[in-house]
């Protein structure tokens, strides 16, 4: 459905190391940055990426948004959650978890980035 997501940060080198860390206990590699100062994360199935907005404003999260990465169990989305915390994440929502509703039964994790963004791991249960 997706091609990408581009998300705006102010600091795009602290954005990277961030999400160095929560990709990579994901299993994904570090981010490209190109020749713009954008930081690309390619994936078979789309790309993610960090800029600085291009009207020159500062960056600002979307309220009511939330990027979600898949994850392939509770324990990598535990990680994810680990590795966001300590790499200039905060937490936001409940604590990592299982929530059911009406899509089924989910293990969700949620951070803020450094720029403010929220974020979620998402794992589908069984």
């Amino acid at each position: 459905m997706f091609s990408h997501v581009m998300i705006g940060a102010d600091n795009v080198e602290e954005s990277k190391q961030f999400y160095d860390a929560i990709l990579g206990a994901l299993g994904h590699g570090p981010g490209v940055m190109d020749d713009q100062g954008r930081c690309f994360y390619f994936t078979d199935t789309g790309i993610f990426a960090i800029t600085q907005p291009i009207d020159g404003q500062p960056a600002t999260h979307g309220n009511g948004s939330t990027v979600g990465f898949a994850t392939a169990s509770p324990e990598l989305a535990d990680a994810w959650h680990a590795a966001g915390v300590a790499n200039g994440g905060t937490t936001c929502e409940d604590p990592p978890g299982v929530r059911e509703g009406g899509i089924g039964k989910l293990y969700l994790a949620y951070l803020r980035d450094p720029a403010g963004n929220k974020l979620c791991a998402l794992h589908r249960m069984g």
